[in-house]
């Protein structure tokens, strides 16, 4: 069983505010999969679902962002799942607005949430699929800039990247993450390097 959680924070007030994208990448996918009914287990909402033959939990932490912890690594503990079943989606700050990044392990980089989860948790060997929503504004405080919504030019950049995603996500539990690295992060082109007399030398992609 895998469980795939959306961080962010409850309440209507901050439903479409930046740090709320991996509840929106959650909902859409319950959506898509056709959940309905959600319950509240262990300071989250959860929803059960398949993707192929795998069952998966959909989990939406009500703990607020800087404690998702409090409520993934109870859940984990209940259900004795291993790291490696665990895929967290959340909001980076470090990638462009409507950019994505799918990740094998890591550090918290930063982020509250990830850091809580890595306190509960006390690995960093799960998953991570992660939204960008860019850098806050000049004279804009962090806390602003996560707790605003996206502007009417990231509006659609966010609706496509969760789009993007949903088959990302599921590549992820029906394979594993690695092939959805491979398949869905964006590409970089390599530096053109000086071409020779009379020819040019064409750039290389590469995986990110």
């Amino acid at each position: 069983m895998k469980i795939i959680a959306g961080l962010g924070n409850p309440g209507s007030e901050y439903a479409k505010t930046k740090h709320n994208v991996g509840f929106m990448l959650v909902d859409a996918l319950a959506e898509k999969l056709g959940v309905t009914e959600w319950k509240d287990r262990f300071d989250a909402k959860i929803g059960e679902a398949r993707i192929g033959t795998e069952k998966i939990l959909l989990v939406k932490p009500q703990t607020y962002m800087n404690e998702s912890g409090q409520a993934i690594g109870p859940l984990m503990n209940f259900y004795k799942s291993a790291l490696e079943d665990l895929i967290v989606v959340h909001d980076d700050m470090d990638i462009p607005a409507g950019m994505i990044r799918i990740r094998k392990k890591g550090s918290a980089g930063g982020h509250n949430g990830i850091k809580s989860i890595l306190a509960h948790v006390g690995d960093e060997h799960f998953a991570r699929v992660r939204i960008g929503i860019g850098r806050p504004l000049p004279g804009w405080t962090v806390v602003n800039h996560v707790l605003a919504p996206f502007t009417a030019e990231d509006e659609p950049k966010i609706r496509e990247a969760i789009a993007y995603l949903l088959p990302a996500v599921e590549c992820i539990v029906r394979d594993d993450v690695d092939m959805a690295m491979n398949q869905y992060n964006p590409k970089k082109q390599k530096k053109k390097k000086a071409a020779p007399a009379g020819g040019e030398q064409e750039g290389e992609a590469v995986n990110a």
